[in-house]
């Protein structure tokens, strides 16, 4: 089978495999769609943690179920596609409930190669039905699963104002979710041209841009001065994280769903006096997986709305490189196989 490997940072090289061999409580994939990642982006150039080369990338994706041992109610041929956290089932998370940060967790296409291939094998328990979703929409699913899972560890209640920091694929879906849980969100980020798609493409009402003007101010003139209550950094960035803080109302939660190398540190009085809730959050769950699942289907979300880019897993080396400059206006890029 053809596969597309990161071989260093900064080079992709097709490269032939054979084809996965069915396994005990594993599944086969054919894969259909490859929905290109941050995490694919960041790999790509160097700057992914937990992170080893050479890699083949890739695990936001979606295909046809061709065998399997231990999924029970799955059949040959059904469209699937699957969590792509595999966890040990054994230790303090996955025994409290919390198989996304399992303490050995093993992530396709970061820890262990992923789906830009025509094949992939899966444990079965990772494995969610299609639900009558196209491919483009299932391969859709786990991203904005993960803007799902920021929204339910922020507790986000109906009428509050929730500021998301970052309108990248996350962050968008992260905007979505606070939505449809009745907040009222803001989006903050330096690209008005993202800025813009909130407004047109989800009903974000509010954005702010961060280079235009006191942010601050800006947020305050929204909130009627009491602040967003909750804040989520989608961006991973480093400044973004260490000046989200300063934004958030008094009592607020503050979450982290970006991810970044470095050490990040704010004023202890400015974090004390608020009484904020400081927290990370980690990939998703199957609850968020199905959520995300009953959105696509009573017309809540339309996933195909992200999608900006496509092209064909043949042409998918040439066409990487490119989607990292800002200017190629890249939301979601798609790739297909046969």
């Amino acid at each position: 089978m053809n596969t597309l490997v990161c071989v260093q940072p900064g080079t992709l090289e097709y490269a032939h495999a054979q084809p996965p061999l069915l396994t005990k409580d594993h599944a086969i994939i054919k894969i259909k769609r490859i929905g290109i990642c941050g995490t694919d982006l960041h790999a790509y150039q160097g700057n992914q943690p937990f992170f080893n080369y050479p890699r083949i990338l890739g695990h936001e994706l979606s295909g046809d179920l061709i065998d399997m041992d231990g999924a029970d109610g799955f059949v040959p041929g059904q469209p699937v596609t699957f969590i792509p956290y595999f966890n040990c089932g054994q230790c303090i998370a996955c025994r409290n409930g919390l198989p996304n940060c399992c303490v050995q967790i093993n992530v396709c296409g970061v820890h262990s190669d992923g789906g830009m291939a025509e094949y992939l094998s899966v444990p079965s328990y990772a494995l969610v039905a299609g639900e009558a979703l196209g491919y483009d929409e299932l391969a859709l699913v786990e991203p904005l699963a993960i803007g799902a899972h920021g929204v339910r560890r922020a507790a986000v209640r109906e009428g509050e104002f929730v500021l998301v920091i970052g309108a990248g694929p996350i962050g968008l879906g992260t905007m979505e979710m606070a939505r449809i849980a009745g907040a009222h969100v803001i989006a903050l980020d330096v690209n008005e041209d993202r800025l813009r798609f909130c407004r047109d493409k989800l009903q974000v009402l509010h954005t702010v841009n961060a280079t235009a003007g006191n942010v601050y101010e800006q947020l305050a003139h929204i909130t009627n001065n009491d602040m967003p209550t909750v804040v989520i950094d989608a961006t991973g960035n480093l400044q973004a994280i260490n000046n989200g803080l300063e934004y958030l109302a008094h009592g607020g939660r503050f979450v982290l769903i970006g991810l970044q190398k470095e050490m990040f540190s704010f004023s202890h009085p400015a974090f004390h006096k608020r009484e904020a809730t400081l927290m990370s959050s980690r990939n998703a769950t199957r609850a968020d997986f199905m959520h995300v699942i009953s959105c696509m289907k009573n017309g809540f979300i339309n996933p195909t709305t992200y999608i900006t880019h496509r092209v064909s897993f043949d042409a998918l080396r040439d066409a990487f490189p490119g989607w990292l400059s800002p200017a190629a206006g890249v939301i979601k890029a798609m790739v297909s196989f046969p």
